[in-house]
């Protein structure tokens, strides 16, 4: 991949994830905002493990990441997604850095992957309310503050989930926007089934999205590539 192809793929990455951001945001009532080409951001803090600015292009100036933000709240965030701002001055300190990840249209599934997945796990999208809170309670626990409400079950955002004996033991979040498939919220070691369901759904979009560690490279061995690294800030309190 060329430099030019390269920052192409890293642009849609952000916007996509930007586009879910923006979605988790409106499900909360929010009214984010984007600022040109350049930064998605939310007036409003954000729910939590939301951030509350995405930069949408490199060397967007710090203080115009920071200016529209809630610096008044705990857990404000920053996704730095060229990794390229310095917000110590503003008081972040960076809470983890990350690559993001690209696979391509037609790429083929590792049968190694799929192999070990299919332990009788049986796929399938999340159809409504009772179905999204039981996908969220396998995907982070019984608490009652739900994160994902059913406004997001709409045109262009998919909630896979992974069945055995009918309960959740795996899913993921896939949704569109900047002109690929982003997956987020991956749990239950599931990339291949993810990755076989969102072909079915959209067979002519790129995957992307981002992971580090241990979750980085089963990622990589499932097609993707690392294509760049991003960084989110947290406010210190």
């Amino acid at each position: 991949m060329d430099e030019t192809t390269r920052m192409a793929v890293l642009r849609r990455a952000a916007l996509n994830n930007a586009a879910w951001c923006d979605a988790v945001c409106r499900a909360h009532g929010l009214a984010p905002r984007y600022d040109g080409e350049r930064l998605w951001s939310s007036a409003r803090r954000t729910p939590p493990m939301y951030p509350d600015a995405v930069t949408l292009e490199p060397a967007v100036p710090a203080a115009g990441v920071v200016r529209g933000a809630d610096l008044g709240s705990a857990g404000c965030s920053v996704k730095d997604s060229f990794a390229d701002l310095d917000l110590a001055g503003d008081g972040f300190e960076v809470l983890f850095e990350a690559q993001w990840i690209h696979r391509p249209a037609g790429a083929p599934l590792p049968a190694a992957e799929a192999e070990a997945e299919a332990a009788g796990l049986e796929w399938s999208e999340v159809a409504d309310a009772g179905e999204l809170a039981a996908w969220e309670a396998a995907f982070d626990g019984d608490g009652d503050d739900r994160t994902f409400r059913p406004a997001l079950l709409r045109e262009g955002i998919v909630f896979l989930a992974g069945r055995a004996g009918g309960r959740i033991v795996a899913g993921a979040v896939a949704s569109t926007g900047g002109g690929v498939v982003g997956v987020s919220n991956l749990f239950g070691a599931a990339w291949a089934g993810v990755l076989g369901a969102v072909s079915d759904r959209w067979p002519e979009l790129d995957v992307v999205g981002y992971e580090h560690g241990e979750d980085l490279e089963a990622a990589v061995r499932c097609g993707f590539a690392p294509v760049g690294p991003l960084r989110v800030w947290l406010l210190a309190q």
